[in-house]
């Protein structure tokens, strides 16, 4: 027995460089989208782990740190989000769980301190 597609899709088979492009360039932004996700995760997960440590005082520097590094990556996934067409900032905010004062970073750059 053999399997044909329907003639509607017949035509597609024989793609022009252009939808190739297109499905390459929809691939990239859909794997960049899916690393900022990660790195988001990572850096969400690195605060919750110093803020779950020792029941020692933290240094207030390594937070602010980690809360830095997470704001930035907050920034990036939303741009990426953005840059693909996903203007529902809050519903991803839920799903991450992200926490205020790393929703308060997003977008701040520090001054990098001179040598």
């Amino acid at each position: 027995m053999v399997l044909r597609p329907p003639r509607s899709l017949h035509s597609r088979a024989a793609k022009a460089p252009a939808d190739v492009l297109e499905y390459e360039v929809a691939a990239e932004k859909a794997s960049a989208l899916g690393r900022a996700g990660r790195r988001l995760e990572d850096a969400l997960a690195a605060l919750a782990a110093h803020g779950a440590g020792s029941g020692a005082e933290e240094p207030p520097a390594a937070r602010a740190a980690l809360l830095d590094a997470a704001g930035e990556a907050l920034w990036h996934l939303v741009i990426q989000r953005e840059l693909c067409g996903l203007r529902n900032t809050e519903a991803m905010m839920r799903d991450y769980k992200v926490p205020a004062a790393v929703r308060a970073r997003m977008g701040v750059r520090r001054p990098v301190e001179p040598r």
